[in-house]
């Protein structure tokens, strides 16, 4: 059995049918939802990749490529930006009206003719909103409302850009100020994918410096700058729990981003900012002086009712003096007489004392006499019975070496000259 002769193609040829049912099948345009993963912009045309990820796994289900031509792009980018107040950038959801387009040589590819900028928006508010009730649920989203700028808020530490604009005007403005403030700048992305963490990386350094009365974050811009970054769960959370007040000029007049709604204080601008803590030591500087005047007045008042009082006793005085010392003089007249009183009853008192006391004395001096010459005679026996002359009139002798007395022959050596005392006389002998 012969096999059946088979056309075969060439690629150009196959693609060609491709790219012809496509242009037959798929003429019209379509308005498409996907999530950006990758934009860049080459020669004035705009190059998309777009996913669709899956709800609940974040896995891609579906990928594509878009492309924007240079004419289209031109009236779509400043229409998009200026309503959005964003540049295109990955992650962010939009809403593409596209038409399929197959080339030979290039493939398939979407090609776009208008953006809707309102589904942006639509999809960054769900966002925010999401980020706002995680916040609250956490119990953290008006914690820097709790906080209380320092009275002497002179210390700042400033998150900005090295190189923008709006921090020198915040700088120039406090300089300019009658206060001294100290600034210290904690260098930080401020636009594009890298905000998030670059301001936190801030924050945490500063916190480790912990000598600062404030923070405050600013940057300058156009209108169509990227303000994602400062839409971000973990930004606000850092924020919000941040001990120190935060204060956040970022440069937009538009809607408010959860960076503005989480902070302490929100201005508008840099010089806002600055405008705002020169106004804080303003308010503090009028109380410290309002309350010098009421000081000064209280004091005055003080004073004056003092003089008054001093003036109506200065007045007084001589009255009051004369009655307290008629006074004074009767009570130490009573008190005299009082005094005299009892010295009178004491001496008389006493005297008696004294003659009991003579009558009874003789006696006593009697009998102490009596007894006490009654334990002499027995001391006097007593002493004589112990006299070494009683001994020697027995027919004892002492025998003493230079005035001691000798009780032991071993006391003694040859040539010593020793005193033999008798009940009559003494002798003199050498011992041998």
């Amino acid at each position: 059995m012969k096999s059946e002769a088979v056309q075969t193609l060439s690629l150009y040829e196959l693609n060609s049918l491709v790219r012809e049912v496509i242009e037959c099948e798929m003429a019209r345009e379509y308005w498409v939802e996907a999530e950006l993963s990758e934009v860049r912009e080459s020669r004035g045309h705009c190059y998309m990749e777009l996913v669709q990820k899956e709800d609940l796994s974040n896995t891609p289900i579906a990928k594509a490529s878009a492309r924007c031509w240079r004419s289209s792009w031109s009236m779509i980018q400043p229409h998009f930006e200026r309503i959005t107040q964003q540049h295109l950038h990955p992650g962010m959801k939009v809403r593409l009206k596209v038409y399929a387009q197959f080339h030979e040589a290039f493939g398939f590819s979407w090609i776009v003719t208008d953006i809707d900028p309102n589904y942006t928006l639509g999809d960054m508010a769900r966002r925010r909103q999401q980020i706002i009730a995680q916040l609250k649920q956490e119990g953290i989203f008006d914690l820097q409302r709790e906080l209380s700028l320092p009275l002497f808020c002179l210390r700042i530490a400033v998150i900005s850009s090295e190189t923008a604009a709006g921090y020198g005007d915040f700088c120039h403005q406090l300089d300019d100020s009658p206060f001294v403030f100290h600034t210290e700048l904690f260098p930080a992305v401020m636009q594009g994918e890298q905000v998030e963490q670059s301001i936190i990386n801030a924050l945490n350094r500063i916190y480790e410096a912990s000598s600062f009365d404030c923070v405050v974050i600013i940057r300058g811009g156009g209108a169509t700058s990227d303000m994602s970054g400062f839409d971000t769960l973990a930004l606000a959370e850092n924020v919000a729990q941040f001990p120190l007040p935060i204060i956040t000029g970022i440069g937009h007049d538009r809607d408010e981003c959860v960076l503005d709604m989480v902070s302490h204080v929100r201005v508008k601008t840099p010089t806002a900012a600055a405008a705002f803590l020169i106004d804080h030591a303003q308010q503090v500087l009028d109380r410290i002086d309002q309350c010098e005047q009421r000081i000064s007045y209280i004091a005055q008042t003080k004073l004056s009712a003092l003089i008054a009082q001093l003036s109506t006793l200065s007045t007084r005085i001589p009255t009051l003096f004369s009655l307290v010392r008629t006074q004074q003089e009767a009570r130490l007249g009573q008190t005299e007489q009082r005094l005299k009183s009892a010295t009178h009853r004491t001496v008389d008192k006493e005297h008696n004392k004294l003659v009991i006391l003579s009558t009874q004395l003789p006696p006593l001096i009697a009998h102490l006499l009596s007894s006490h010459r009654h334990r002499l005679e027995l001391l006097e026996q007593r002493v004589a019975s112990l006299d070494p002359q009683q001994l020697l009139r027995r027919g004892y002798s002492i025998t003493t070496l230079n005035g001691k007395s000798i009780r032991n022959a071993k006391e003694l050596k040859t040539g010593d000259e020793i005193i033999t005392r008798l009940s009559q006389g003494s002798i003199k002998s050498i011992v041998k």
